[in-house]
């Protein structure tokens, strides 16, 4: 009796494990599994060189922003954060940004918006996850809305343009 009382316990000790809480998911848990890894797939490291860095933060917010790559002005970079500006499309004024990239991950925040609340990290459960591969000199970018639809875009970002 004693046995498979803690044959049931550890029986169900080890099912819970397994469940992720559901109030510390982030979207990238929320969204999308891992593919398996494959010959045939491009791999992304972990952390990125500056220059990969930059090549992939501008492909990114072109791709999130609907923007043409020429127009994404990258203006410094801070550690692992790229900052970045472009015209904005409706009034001509300009957008700010910040991007961060690792992990097959891009994360952005918006910048000098009136309400200072949404000015954070784009990297909350309802915010979309965006996703690059770095396939030689082309970035793709695949955006996962909330709604659980897809957005793709092959960016052509030559690594000689991002050198400082």
């Amino acid at each position: 009796m004693r046995r498979a009382l803690i044959l049931t316990l550890a029986a169900v000790a080890l099912s819970a494990c397994g469940e992720p809480a559901e109030t510390a998911a982030t979207p990238a848990e929320k969204v999308a599994a891992t593919a398996p890894v494959s010959d045939a797939v491009a791999q992304s490291p972990a952390v990125l060189t500056a220059v990969d860095l930059r090549r992939v933060c501008r492909a990114g917010l072109a791709a999130i922003h609907g923007q043409q790559l020429a127009d994404i002005e990258l203006t410094g970079l801070e550690g692992q954060v790229v900052n970045a500006q472009w015209r904005a499309p409706v009034d001509g004024g300009i957008m700010k940004a910040q991007c961060r990239a690792g992990d097959g991950l891009v994360v952005w925040k918006p910048l000098d918006l009136p309400d200072p609340e949404a000015v954070r990290w784009m990297d909350q459960a309802g915010d979309p996850v965006v996703r690059y591969v770095i396939r030689g000199e082309e970035i793709e970018i695949t955006q996962t809305l909330p709604d659980g639809t897809t957005q793709q875009a092959m960016m052509p970002v030559r690594a000689e343009e991002e050198v400082s």
